[in-house]
C-alpha cells in the first residue's frame, strides 16, 4: 500500500471542438450562422436533377470584433449556396451589393468537408 501524498493529474488541456459536445435546442444540433457582407460573385442560376434552382456565391465580410476583450478586424470570404427561391432571388444580383445571409453550414459534398453556408434567407440593402 502507498503512502503519502497522491500523484496529481497533469492539468487538462482545453478541450478540441471534436471532444466538444454539440449544443442542442430541442432534439435537433444547433447549425445556425448569419453573415453580413457584400457579394463577391455569382455564379450562374442551374437546376438540380429534382429541378430545383440552385446557385453558388461567394461573400466578403468585413468587421471589428470583440475577442479575449480586444478589438480585432475580421475579414473572410465565404463560399454559399442558395436553393428554391432563395437562389431565384441571388439570380440577378449584381457583384457588389451589400447582403446579410443566413443559414445553416455543411460540407461542400461527401468527399470535401470544407464548409459552405447553405442560406436560406437573404436581404439585400443599400449599406450595411
Amino acid at each position: 500500500m502507498r503512502r503519502g501524498r497522491p500523484k496529481a493529474s497533469p492539468p487538462r488541456s482545453p478541450r478540441l471542438p471534436s471532444e466538444v459536445e454539440s449544443a442542442t435546442v430541442g432534439s435537433a444540433a444547433a447549425n445556425r450562422t448569419e453573415l453580413t457582407g457584400t457579394l463577391q460573385e455569382r455564379g450562374r442560376l442551374r437546376y438540380t436533377p429534382a429541378g430545383v434552382p440552385a446557385i453558388e456565391f461567394r461573400i466578403v465580410h468585413r468587421s471589428e470584433q470583440i475577442e479575449a476583450g480586444a478589438s480585432r478586424r475580421v475579414e473572410c470570404e465565404v463560399a454559399c449556396v442558395a436553393l428554391g427561391p432563395t437562389a431565384l432571388l441571388l439570380k440577378e444580383a449584381a457583384p457588389g451589393c451589400a447582403v446579410a445571409v443566413s443559414g445553416f453550414l455543411a460540407a461542400r459534398s461527401m468527399k470535401q468537408k470544407t464548409p459552405v453556408l447553405h442560406a436560406t434567407r437573404i436581404e439585400f440593402a443599400e449599406k450595411l
